[in-house]
């Protein structure tokens, strides 16, 4: 994979993928650090990357089937060894108390990992984020500027960027 690594931040790493094959290794490189208790905000405009992402993560779990966006369902679960990850699509919310009406607070407990596209859609009641990727698109490139907001987030961005 070609990465540019930037470090603006001790928190904070830009990182410019070159092609879609590039976002989904860096889905797989999480994939490799990441355990319950975990929230990541996935944020970017329509088609910047965010369900490949999740896609490269998921296969890297071992999860072969379709991954989509859960834009229509809202949120999409896979089950895994001794964890669920929730996969959480709040583009359609019209206001952020479709996040209670939708039951999304009662899927996050310890046992989960949950990856929420649109989270600023859920206002208030979207979780605080351990990490955020603010995926921007440039043609076929991307820019992914990862943010660590937690001690977790922290010790995460430190082995991905190792």
């Amino acid at each position: 994979m070609l990465i540019k690594h930037t470090m603006s931040a001790s928190q904070i790493r830009e990182i410019v993928l070159a092609s879609e094959n590039d976002t989904l290794n860096l889905g797989a490189l999480f994939a490799r650090y990441i355990s319950p208790p975990l929230i990541i905000w996935l944020v970017g405009d329509l088609g910047a990357g965010k369900t490949t992402f999740t896609r490269g993560l998921l296969n890297a779990l071992g999860y072969h089937g379709a991954v989509k966006s859960p834009t229509y369902n809202i949120v999409e679960t896979y089950p895994f060894n001794g964890f669920q990850l929730h996969h959480f699509d709040l583009y359609r919310f019209q206001s952020p108390e479709e996040w209670l009406d939708a039951g999304l607070d009662e899927l996050i407990n310890s046992d989960s990992i949950i990856l929420i596209e649109w989270p600023q859609l859920g206002g208030d009641l979207s979780p605080p984020a351990d990490i955020i990727l603010n995926i921007t698109s440039h043609g076929s490139s991307r820019t992914i500027q990862i943010s660590a907001t937690t001690a977790n987030g922290t010790h995460i961005l430190d082995k991905i960027t190792e």
